[in-house]
């Protein structure tokens, strides 16, 4: 039976800050907007806590009874380490999935808008078959797809329209940033097990691009929503703020693009969830601001 520090470990504790960051530029935009509430902005960190440590139990527990992860480099698996039985995994994720609908379900109440129920099926069913199901979306080369959508699109704009009612075009802006680093850290993290997903059959996009390209689109992923972070200092002048991650995104473009690999990548991918919990915070803050 897993011990408490190896089921804390199979969460991947190091991809939460992807989770945060979205509320925060939601947030940061409805206060922009004259309209934040603590309270729904709570609500929406723990949806999104909730959905991300589900993701990656349903991820542990799929490529483990599949075996893609039989020789993987990076957090342990639970599954496929034989920890927890794979059982365990998959309702500890459908647990997960179940808190993220109950804290939902009070946003959606609180907000008053009920069509959101609908979004936020679409979200859970979108985690579980990221590499669950019969024909996993992950195992296709359209994992960004969803992480763009879910984790950058619905977690944002969700965030800002449960406090405000309404969007603005500086919120759709963030959500766009917020969910291209979001998939750079899905690339990076893809990148890293390009060998072993090779061998296991499983078609990310980085296997589909090969490394070399794919190292140059993780660049990409982590400039363009600097750009876009400026690009709001035009109503909200404190957006400047996220040119301060030029530094640590220059780091970590370096280190990629000299070509690390396997365990090389490893602090690359915490500090990609860290870069982009620093954007969330800058952002976030600059909009409020």
């Amino acid at each position: 039976m897993a011990t408490t520090s190896e089921w804390i470990a199979g969460a991947r504790p190091r991809t939460l800050p992807a989770a945060a960051a979205p509320v925060l530029v939601g947030t940061g935009a409805a206060a922009q907007l004259g309209a934040a509430n603590p309270g729904r902005a709570l609500l929406a960190l723990g949806v999104a806590l909730a959905l991300q440590i589900g993701v990656n139990l349903a991820n542990d527990y799929s490529d483990g009874v599949r075996g893609t992860d039989l020789d993987r480099v990076g957090p342990m698996r639970l599954t496929a380490s034989g920890a927890a039985r794979p059982e365990h995994v998959k309702w500890a994720a459908f647990a997960s999935f179940g808190v993220g609908a109950l804290l939902g379900l009070a946003l959606v109440a609180l907000s008053g808008q009920w069509w959101l129920i609908a979004v936020g099926a679409a979200s859970i069913a979108a985690a579980w078959y990221y590499t669950g199901g019969r024909r996993p979306y992950g195992y296709r080369g359209l994992g960004e797809v969803g992480v763009f959508v879910f984790f950058g699109l619905v977690a944002v704009l969700g965030t800002t329209y449960t406090q405000a009612g309404r969007i603005s075009w500086v919120a759709v802006t963030g959500a766009v940033a917020i969910g291209l680093l979001a998939c750079a850290l899905l690339m990076v993290n893809n990148l890293r097990d390009v060998p072993t997903d090779v061998l296991a059959g499983k078609r990310t996009l980085a296997v589909r691009l090969g490394e070399h390209r794919s190292r140059r689109v993780y660049a990409a992923l982590l400039w363009v929503p600097i750009v876009l972070g400026l690009g709001c200092a035009l109503v909200a002048p404190w957006s400047i703020l996220v040119v301060l991650l030029g530094f640590p995104a220059g780091l970590l473009t370096v280190t990629v693009l000299a070509g690390a690999r396997g365990r090389l990548l490893v602090p690359v991918l915490a500090g990609t969830g860290m870069l982009e919990l620093a954007f969330g915070v800058l952002l976030g803050l600059g909009l409020a601001l």
